[in-house]
């Protein structure tokens, strides 16, 4: 049965750790009851050109410009207006604070902070202004469901590799894929989400990690589903699959991650469980905070998904820290077609594949979010204008997370964005990532012939 995200997440406050689903796909579209009036706040939040990120960003992306193009203010603007009224405005209907950085053709001409990345304690409670973190342009955020984007890049390498073939039975590599019908459901539907799995997986109340890996494996399909028939987003899938990875590699995920993508890209700001490799400093300034009314307490450097931190904070479905520049270097990687630095991460055959639609003509189920189309390659989202703006088409790809953040890549235009929120802080029920998404997309494709 498909459990309504929202209403888990409202009703679970003080049984998080019994919610039932995965992170950032469809996401609210309705505006919250209480709407903040659309004032920019109070003090300027434009980084200056100097102000240079401290990560290394792909070397297939140039170094930060000294001067930002005249459409960086556009952007700044687009986003500023949705932040809090004021430094003593409670609730909001954007978010707290964000980070945006354009590439066009593998050149940064934005890279923009606005607002706080921590706004509110436990509670929760807004904290006095000393007590406050600004954002930064190399701010690290929950990155939830893009998450799933270097999920499928990594199990993609595997198919390169000979390792693992996308027709395939899922139970051909994890024999704990049990249940009726899931024979059928091959490796390609866990990252077109045809496979005919639900949202989330249940795995609250068992003893321990083997036990809800166990679970999360035996989860039944959809009632009345046929696996290749029909677009359902599924975050179960996404763990399969980074069960998958680890199976073929012999790493766990973390470790592939790292392994075969982070490090090859030199991604410095990019991993699962950011606590253990940011320094004391690092963890102090540039991690930004998402719930901040959890039976867990303020989450910061915690992933904000429910089922990956029971999971152990390493899933497919989400998981992934990461700054704005080092999420815009995995978009610019698939625009250039797998190479990096004259490196091959992917073949370019893999990439065109994993950029196609693969449900042309399926129907999409998807509650949350009636008008979503089923467009969507090995692991990205293709063609969606509620959150692409004017510059989907019919090669834009991309995804959005639960927590705030997106990545849009225009091929036409030769464009990545990198928009990273924190909107999930200090309540995501007060806010719709949505238009900000659009506001600034639709200023790009005004801007960038």
């Amino acid at each position: 049965m498909f459990v309504d995200r929202r209403t888990l997440l409202g009703a679970g406050l003080a049984a998080v750790g019994a919610a039932v689903t995965g992170c950032g796909g469809p996401e609210p579209g309705r505006t919250p009851a209480w709407v903040e009036p659309d004032v920019a706040p109070e003090a300027a939040d434009l980084i200056p050109p100097s102000a240079t990120p401290t990560s290394s960003p792909s070397p297939s992306v140039s170094a930060k410009p000294s001067n930002q193009a005249a459409y960086a203010a556009d952007v700044t603007r687009a986003l500023r207006r949705h932040l809090p009224a004021t430094s003593q405005t409670v609730q909001h209907h954007g978010f707290p604070g964000a980070v945006a950085l354009v590439l066009v053709d593998g050149r940064t001409t934005v890279h923009t902070a606005v607002g706080e990345a921590v706004r509110y304690d436990a509670g929760p409670k807004l904290l006095p202004a000393d007590r406050r973190v600004p954002m930064r342009p190399d701010s690290i955020f929950d990155l939830a469901s893009i998450t799933k984007v270097y999920t499928a890049i990594l199990l993609l390498q595997q198919v390169d590799k000979g390792r693992v073939a996308l027709d395939a039975p899922v139970v051909e590599y994890l024999p704990g894929f049990t249940g009726t019908g899931k024979n059928a459901v091959t490796v390609a539907m866990l990252l077109t989400h045809t496979g005919g799995l639900p949202v989330g997986a249940k795995v609250a109340g068992l003893p321990d990690s083997a036990a809800r890996w166990k679970a999360v494996l035996a989860t039944p399909l959809v009632s009345g589903a046929t696996p290749g028939s029909t677009f359902r987003y599924s975050s179960v899938g996404l763990m399969v699959a980074g069960k998958i990875v680890e199976k073929v590699t012999g790493q766990r995920l973390d470790q592939a991650l790292k392994t075969n993508l982070s490090g090859p890209l030199g991604l410095r700001d990019t991993g699962f469980m950011p606590n253990t490799w940011l320094s004391a400093g690092a963890r102090s300034t540039r991690l930004v905070a998402t719930d901040a009314r959890s039976s867990r307490g303020l989450l910061r450097g915690t992933v904000h998904d429910d089922v990956a931190n029971q999971l152990g904070g390493i899933a497919g479905h989400a998981g992934i820290f990461a700054s704005a520049a080092d999420v815009a270097a995995i978009g610019q990687l698939l625009l250039d077609g797998g190479v990096h630095r004259g490196r091959r991460i992917l073949a370019e055959a893999t990439v065109r594949k994993m950029l196609t639609n693969a449900n042309t003509g399926k129907p999409a189920v998807d509650p949350e979010r009636p008008n979503r189309t089923s467009a969507h390659g090995l692991g990205v989202v293709l063609d969606q204008r509620w959150f692409m703006g004017r510059l989907a088409g019919a090669r834009s790809f991309g995804h959005t997370g639960f927590a705030g953040p997106s990545l849009v890549v225009d091929p036409t235009r030769r464009l990545v964005l990198a928009l990273l929120t924190n909107r999930a802080h200090p309540n995501w029920s007060w806010a719709d990532p949505d238009p900000a998404r659009v506001a600034v997309a639709d200023a790009l494709a005004k801007a960038v012939g």
